[in-house]
């Protein structure tokens, strides 16, 4: 493994410019040092506590939770018939005394709040923890739209997954582990089910922690090209779009907030939904018709380009015309009456 870029002495709250580009990760020293829950984190968990429960507004949240024996790691049980973990809804503050009584247990249950919006957690929180995201925009463009996300609790282990949005998370208390995979690391990943996760997004099946190199041999070569980077509290990472990442919270009392966005249309879908109609329609078929198909994909979808519908009158290209938030709506419409008619 070798550690991930890093910038440091930068401007608190400011992002660099050109961040995205690369499509690579970085890590940003002291991003969000400035932010007043940074502070407080810094102060005492117990100082920690008290401040988040004064951004609480009283909905509950969304708690996952394990037995010690799991040692923080989010996974499927023994058999793959369930997770090895539990979910309930709670106030959030008996979820931080919970975790505070928890701090000095040799081995703690797990409690894990993952990916809960900060809008519908800690409403209190922006007005005061602010962060500047108009150098994700390409000049002359609006701030992108980001969704910010809470992650809160004590030690814990998520697997290597990858999300379709660019994340840039900060460390807000505590310490995290980032070990990050290039897309192109999926075949020596060993991926679970994409379609039965632990949270929603498909899982490595290798434990980090203790790899089992005889049933994962090819983990191996994923490892050789792996980052990693540990973040303290007031420190940020820029994950594109796409790079598979586990992440270790390794603190009694942990939070990271983090912010997605999308370098794409709101009116695109989720590229996840063509893998699944693809494996109902395209896996199986004789060899020759895969191929086939495969250079219909790359002529429509991976290598078109003006030229592909060119001879193709422009009122008359339809779906091969360039999508709009209308043609968007067409093609579902489309799909959705074909898919009934099976």
């Amino acid at each position: 493994m070798q550690p991930i870029r890093e910038l440091s002495g930068l401007t608190p709250g400011q992002l660099p410019p050109g961040l995205t580009e690369a499509a690579q990760p970085v890590v940003l020293r002291g991003l969000v040092s400035h932010w007043p829950v940074v502070a407080r984190a810094r102060q005492s968990d117990a100082a920690l506590a008290d401040y988040l429960q004064s951004c609480w507004r009283g909905a509950p949240v969304a708690i996952m939770t394990g037995p010690p024996e799991i040692e923080g790691r989010i996974f499927y049980n023994d058999d793959f018939t369930g997770m090895n973990f539990g979910r309930a809804d709670a106030p959030l503050p008996a979820l931080l005394q919970e975790l505070l009584r928890c701090r000095t247990m040799e081995r703690p249950p797990c409690y894990y709040v993952g990916s809960t919006t900060l809008e519908e957690c800690l409403p209190g929180f922006p007005a005061h923890n602010t962060l500047d995201l108009q150098a994700l925009a390409a000049p002359g463009d609006a701030a992108p739209q980001a969704l910010a996300s809470v992650w809160l609790g004590n030690r814990s282990r998520i697997a290597p997954h990858y999300d379709l949005p660019d994340n840039l998370a900060c460390v807000a208390a505590g310490r995290r582990r980032f070990t990050l995979f290039p897309p192109e690391q999926l075949p020596n990943l060993y991926v679970g089910p994409i379609d039965f996760t632990p949270a929603g997004q498909p899982v490595s099946l290798v434990d980090l922690r203790q790899p089992d190199f005889e049933r994962f041999p090819r983990f191996a070569q994923a490892l050789a090209h792996a980052q990693v980077a540990e973040l303290e509290a007031g420190d940020a990472i820029y994950i594109p779009s796409m790079w598979w990442h586990q992440v270790e919270a390794l603190e009694a009392f942990n939070l990271l907030i983090n912010y997605w966005w999308r370098q794409s249309p709101a009116h695109m879908d989720p590229p996840v939904l063509t893998l699944m109609m693809a494996l109902l329609s395209l896996r199986d078929l004789p060899e020759p018709q895969r191929r086939a198909w495969q250079g219909i994909f790359d002529h429509y979808v991976f290598n078109a380009g003006p030229e592909t519908a060119a001879h193709i009158p422009e009122a008359a290209r339809h779906a091969l015309a360039p999508l709009t938030p209308q043609g968007a709506a067409n093609l579902r419409s489309h799909l959705m009456h074909r898919l009934q008619q099976r």
